[in-house]
């Protein structure tokens, strides 16, 4: 029996195994944000993102005291500053989405972190991006405008906390840009130990003007949402290792619909008409841009072979 489950798993496609993998943190992204929510109540979003960023130090803390030094070492300390206030910064703006929000809502929102990555690629890193991309990126935008359509009298309707998680996905956009430049000549686990050291550090002032000593059951639901972001971000790095990205993207959007049924069951919130139809214009646009960078990846491949 102990053999049974490694010798399952061998047999299983290199994108299944990926898959499997990105279930697990669209699950564990599930968790996270709706203990967000329901302790959003008594803990506000800068509180939350402290014990969040705090959870995951603790995490690395064996990593960092076997390896000393060497974790933080780096020639360019300035992006690591700026992707760990950026990160920080969206952190505490998508909590306080997530919060506000119904949560389908807030997750189709998050999903334009990819539409970011489009102009942020052009005028960043300096990648050629072609008119496929730039449009669609913009038809993805369409259904941002869409999801967050103008009211009553023509009035654009669009809320803070639509904002808070426009805002948070392009500044996790930047982190993304951020990263692509350092894993040049920086190990993954340098840009890790960076984040949560810096980002602990940022999240004190907004802990600070907000703190409150949590009852024992409320520390252990913080903790669990702390490592289950934890756990989003291993289990979708592991399935973006193991399988293919442009197969791997597709699956990532289960989020969306463990956050339909996350909302139903436990606030008793329904997406409306319109936010299913901007999300799923969003979905299409972002997958179609995933599929478009895999596509041209493969064809410097073959070019260079």
């Amino acid at each position: 029996m102990t053999e049974a489950g490694p010798a399952a798993g061998a047999r299983l496609t290199p994108n299944l195994r990926g898959a499997l993998w990105m279930v697990a943190s669209a699950l564990a992204y599930t968790v996270m944000t709706t203990l967000i929510k329901f302790l959003g109540a008594d803990y506000p979003a800068g509180l939350q993102t402290f014990y969040r960023q705090l959870a995951g130090f603790l995490i690395l803390l064996p990593i960092i005291v076997q390896r000393g030094k060497a974790v933080f070492a780096t020639s360019r300390p300035g992006i690591l500053i700026f992707r760990s206030a950026a990160g920080t910064i969206g952190m505490i703006l998508s909590f306080y989405a997530f919060q506000k929000m119904p949560l389908a809502d807030a997750n189709a929102l998050s999903f334009t972190r990819t539409l970011w990555l489009v102009p942020l690629a052009a005028f960043v890193v300096r990648e050629k991006v072609g008119p496929l991309r730039i449009g669609a990126a913009l038809v993805g935008f369409l259904g941002v405008l869409i999801m967050v359509r103008p009211g009553a009298g023509g009035h654009f309707a669009i809320g803070i906390p639509a904002l808070a998680m426009l805002a948070s996905s392009f500044l996790f956009a930047l982190t993304i840009t951020g990263m692509k430049v350092m894993t040049k000549d920086h190990a993954p686990i340098v840009l890790l130990v960076w984040s949560a050291s810096l980002g602990l550090g940022l999240a004190l002032p907004g802990a600070f003007f907000s703190w409150r000593w949590p009852a024992l059951p409320d520390l252990v639901l913080l903790g669990i949402m702390g490592v289950m972001g934890t756990v989003t971000q291993a289990c979708y790095i592991r399935g973006m290792a193991v399988g293919d990205a442009a197969a791997m993207a597709p699956v990532d959007y289960i989020r969306l619909v463990f956050s339909v049924l996350a909302g139903f069951i436990l606030f008793h919130e329904l997406p409306g008409v319109w936010t299913l139809v901007g999300a799923g214009i969003v979905v299409v646009s972002t997958l179609f841009i995933t599929w478009r960078e895999h596509v041209t990846r493969q064809i410097f491949k073959a070019a260079e072979v």
